[in-house]
């Protein structure tokens, strides 16, 4: 060889010899001759290890599965190389003559690896070279499992290669043609004159004993018991008519088609022909048996011409032999082809319906692998297709409904269409009437599915409610009958889709709005639009400070509604509102329905702005008005369906519902159902329905397609934008985010352990409810020793300073915060804990405001008008009652003091600061107590990020479902380094 490596040494030098095959019975016992043409020496065998077949060469393709090395002995092997002499014949004249020379004899699983390198050697002798070409493609062979077994003259086990291809054949018998004279140069033992073998026969005696030799292995052995396992020869004299009809299938010259014909009775009579019993109407079609040539592929004639020699010439005397012995082996496979086999010439088959539905099921493939192709008529129509339709139901109006208005019903059915024309009424009656596989339609033959049939003959589906037609419209898809179904709108529905669907020009600014709406808000004034124009609802779910406010105010400007606008908010948004309103549009009158003396007395348009708690306690007084529309604005406080305040805003009537909101989900799925069930009633269907089809595949992350499915179906009805998105502002500084590690100080980490150790203990034995009320406990317990230990001990007095990590941090970024001259919101959940900070900045001397939910309204708007006038450079806040709605600009720093369990909440409250107005950076720090559960949780928030974006896995409430292991390794207190 050319390289040094496996296999080096003798198998270079044998490379370079002339190569002959020494056939033998049984054919395994054949072996490889090296010699010299030249004269020259012959390789040491001891030069080096024989080569491993299976890691040849570059180049060498040996097929998996074709392992060669470690076959038992063939007999007269002699174990090994032997040295030894061939006769050789050259042709001289009119004759041949012979001489000895000296050769290595080797069996043939030690020749096998040598014959496979030599195939891509370069340097290779040219019958080496061919040799190895026909051992790879025997290799090959037996890699697609084209083995047979069968009998030598003397009834002794053999395995032979088969079947073969055309393409096979044709491969053999080019190695054959490009075989040099020193391939085969052993001339026919006992012929005279001397007479040499035939190269193709040789080749194909060859590719015989190497599949012979292939399987022969102890393993083997051990398993089929001797014969056709073992080297040695096992005589079975018994098997000689198995061996015949397995010879004649691998030989046959012949292949078998059967070509489907859709109109037997234009082949022949029925009633004369099929015998009796097959004389009805239930004859739906016959399969005309053909015969192909193996060797000519262009070979190819009916039976019945073949029967009647009519044929083409070139089948060979043995084509009616083969034939039959063919047809008998696909009789196996499937059963109606021994019918053919009763006839005097195997021509027609007739076949029944429920045959012909077997052929157009699973029996072809079998056929095919059994190497009978079925053939189908070219002008068989194969392009029925059923799609459920939607349409208004007969008598509705043809120009749209109000989607509040479920009298209004669409009609649900299938519709078939052909190569995609949808049939006709009549059409479809001749599909129902159908009792074939086949039917004739517009002058086609038609290939039917029994399912289609059924469709036609029950078309109506029932009848929709609004909500639910255009749910699946959306989706593009209903179960029907437990299948997923493709939905076609017609008519109304469909130009709605269109109008969902389709982006139109934002609208123009409109007069009188004393604002520049940017780009992305005129795209979301033209959505508001388009979707009250429409009858139905929308949440504009864009970042918070992106102008939800501005956004509604125009459109207000746009419409005109002559009917008041009722807007419901949090209490610390009501003076926002106003202030905008009269801003903005100070054309538009602007009511406050909050506090003592509300009244909606001589409304005339315009706003009429309420709180959530206001909402609740007057329902019944807002509900018994007329509104152009209703908004509410942070619209997660009704994220629960079954929450009063959510009740109360269900029960105001409108012709179209706004919500207004950054986060549109928190925690999970239901959230969103709850939003769109309000802004458009019956879309998501029921909250059991919702959380069966969506919500859990979803929330689970593991099927892409259902949060894309799910996406299809709230995309028209939601309009979000983020912050981060290209081109929505700009004009907005940057945001660095900050994650400070925090150690905890002695105190805090003898109370943390202890708290775990304690209460670990008690929820082992706890169950149901009393145990997701100990998680609670626990990590509540947990978060306030994070903060300061004087927030868990509920101290009255506490001694503040050097008990808490976190205050410390606290201190040193006030004072280069304040030392900058910045200003700072200092976000936290507890308030116990905002008026400890509050104590301890007064001691310090550092100004503080407070707010937090029990802060009047008014005195809320003058905190704020402080904090953005300069007065107050801290504001303390509560992340519950100041989270949403605040315009807080004046700070260019943020400081989450301890983590809530949602980044969605976080996000909302930094955006109190980094909004539109926003001039300068702002800086976002979180503390994070080193090695504890908020250690542990902050690596866990990340991924509901992703569900707030993909459309959110559970909150809080899910911790408590870990197990015993998983909540403490949640809890438990890490130590640095």
């Amino acid at each position: 060889m050319t390289g040094q490596g496996q296999g080096g040494g003798f198998a270079e030098a044998a490379a370079r010899c002339a190569v002959a095959f020494l056939p033998a019975q049984p054919p395994r016992a054949g072996k490889i001759g090296l010699w010299r043409p030249d004269g020259g020496p012959l390789p040491d065998p001891c030069a080096g290890p024989l080569p491993d077949p299976c890691a040849g060469p570059e180049g060498a393709s040996v097929p998996r599965g074709a392992t060669v090395r470690g076959h038992a002995e063939a007999p007269g092997a002699a174990g090994g190389v032997e040295a030894g002499e061939l006769t050789i014949a050259r042709r001289h004249g009119g004759g041949a003559r012979s001489r000895t020379v000296p050769a290595l004899l080797l069996p043939l699983a030690e020749a096998i690896p040598l014959l496979v390198r030599a195939r891509h050697d370069p340097v290779a002798d040219p019958a080496a070279a061919c040799w190895g070409a026909a051992t790879l493609h025997a290799l090959h062979l037996a890699a697609r499992g084209r083995l047979l077994p069968g009998l030598t003259p003397d009834d002794t086990d053999a395995w032979r290669a088969g079947p073969l291809d055309p393409e096979d054949i044709a491969h053999l018998r080019a190695i054959a043609a490009a075989m040099p004279a020193e391939a085969y140069p052993v001339p026919l033992p006992g012929h005279r004159p001397l007479q040499l073998h035939d190269p193709v026969t040789l080749v194909r005696r060859y590719v015989d004993a190497v599949a012979d030799t292939l399987p022969r292995t102890p393993a083997a052995a051990l398993v089929a018991g001797g014969a056709f396992a073992t080297g040695a020869a096992q005589h079975l004299p018994g098997a000689r008519d198995w061996a015949a009809e397995v010879a004649a299938g691998a030989d046959a010259g012949v292949r078998l088609s059967l070509r489907l014909d859709l109109a037997p009775h234009q082949l022949f009579d029925v009633r004369e022909e099929g015998g009796p019993g097959e004389a009805d109407e239930r004859r739906a079609a016959a399969a005309v048996l053909q015969v192909h040539s193996r060797t000519d592929p262009t070979l190819v004639a009916d039976a019945r011409d073949l029967w009647e020699d009519m044929g083409p010439d070139h089948f060979g005397p043995r084509s009616r032999v083969d034939t039959l012995l063919a047809l008998r082996r696909a009789a196996r496979v499937w059963n109606p082809l021994a019918r053919l086999l009763e006839r005097p010439v195997p021509d027609v088959l007739p076949l029944g319906e429920e045959e012909l539905y077997d052929l157009l099921g699973a029996v072809a493939p079998r056929l095919g692998a059994a190497g009978v192709a079925v053939h189908w008529p070219k002008e068989l129509a194969r392009g029925l297709t059923a799609t459920a339709v939607l349409r208004p139901a007969p008598g509705s109006a043809a120009d749209g409904f109000g989607f509040f208005d479920t009298r209004e019903l669409l009609q649900f059915r299938w519709q078939l269409a052909m190569d995609g024309a949808p049939l006709t009424e009549a059409e479809m009656d001749t599909l129902a009437e159908a009792h074939r596989p086949v039917v004739r339609l517009r002058d086609r033959w038609v290939l039917v599915d029994p399912g289609l049939v059924r469709k036609a003959r029950k078309r109506e589906l029932g009848y929709l409610e609004p909500a639910e037609a255009l749910a699946a419209t959306l989706r593009g898809t209903a179960e029907v009958d437990g299948e997923q179904t493709q939905v076609v709108p017609l008519g109304a529905l469909a130009a709605l889709r269109g109008r969902l669907t389709t982006q139109v020009p934002p609208l123009p600014q409109p007069p009188g709005l004393r604002a520049t709406l940017r780009d992305y808000q005129r795209r979301g004034l033209t959505w508001l639009d388009t979707m009250t124009s429409l009858g139905l609802g929308g949440c504009l779910a864009d970042d918070m400070g992106l102008g939800k406010t501005v956004t509604v105010i125009a459109l207000h400007l746009h419409r005109k509604p002559t009917e008041p606008v009722l807007v419901v908010c949090p209490a610390s948004l009501l003076g926002n509102w106003q202030r905008e309103s009269e801003r903005f549009a100070p054309g538009v009158p602007v009511r406050r329905f909050h506090g003592a003396g509300r009244s909606l007395d001589g409304l005339d348009g315009g706003f009429v702005l309420t709180t959530y708690g206001t909402l609740r306690s007057s329902a019944a007084q807002l509900a018994a008005r007329r509104w152009a529309w209703v908004v509410a604005d942070e619209a997660q406080h009704v994220k629960n369906p079954r929450s009063s305040t959510a009740k109360a805003l269900r029960a105001i009537k409108a012709p179209a519902r706004i919500a207004l909101t950054g986060t549109p989900v928190e925690n999970n799925l239901s959230e969103l159902w709850a939003l769109l069930d309000w802004t458009t009633p019956g879309l998501l269907g029921p909250l059991k329905t919702f959380r069966a089809l969506h919500a859990r595949e979803v929330e689970g992350g593991e099927q892409p397609e259902a949060a894309e499915r799910l996406a299809r179906l709230v995309r028209p009805f939601i309009l979000r934008r983020k912050k981060s998105d290209p081109g929505i502002a700009p004009e907005l500084p940057p945001k660095t985010e900050t994650d400070h590690p925090v150690a905890l100080g002695r105190e805090q980490a003898a109370l943390y352990q202890a708290v775990v150790r304690e209460t670990l203990a008690r929820i082992e034995t706890a169950e149901g409810i009393a145990r997701r009320g100990l998680v609670m406990k626990l990590l509540t317990a947990l978060k306030q020793i994070c903060n300061h230990p004087a927030q868990y001990l509920k101290e009255a007095a506490p001694g503040l300073a050097a008990r808490s990590g976190k205050l410390e941090l606290l201190d040193e970024l006030l004072d280069t915060i304040l030392a900058e001259g910045g200003f700072t919101l200092v976000f936290t959940q507890y308030v116990g804990m905002a008026r400890l900070l509050e104590k301890h900045l007064a001691t310090r001397g550092i100004p503080t405001q407070l707010l937090h939910g029990g802060t009047p309204v008014a005195e809320r708007e003058r905190m704020v008008d402080r904090f953005q006038s300069g007065q107050e450079p801290v504001f303390l806040l509560s992340l519950r009652a100041a989270g949403t709605g605040l315009n807080l600009t004046r700070a260019g720093h943020v400081i989450h003091y301890d983590r809530w369990w949602n980044p969605a909440v976080e996000e909302q409250a930094t955006d109190r600061a980094y909004r539109i107005g926003q001039d300068r950076p702002v800086q976002v720090h979180r503390l994070i107590a080193e090695g504890t559960v908020e250690d542990n949780i902050a690596q866990l928030l990340g991924a509901k990020r992703a569900l707030a974006d993909a459309v959110l896995s559970g909150g809080e409430s899910a911790l408590t479902e870990l197990s015993d292991a998983e909540l403490a390794d949640l809890v438990s207190l890490r130590r640095a380094g």
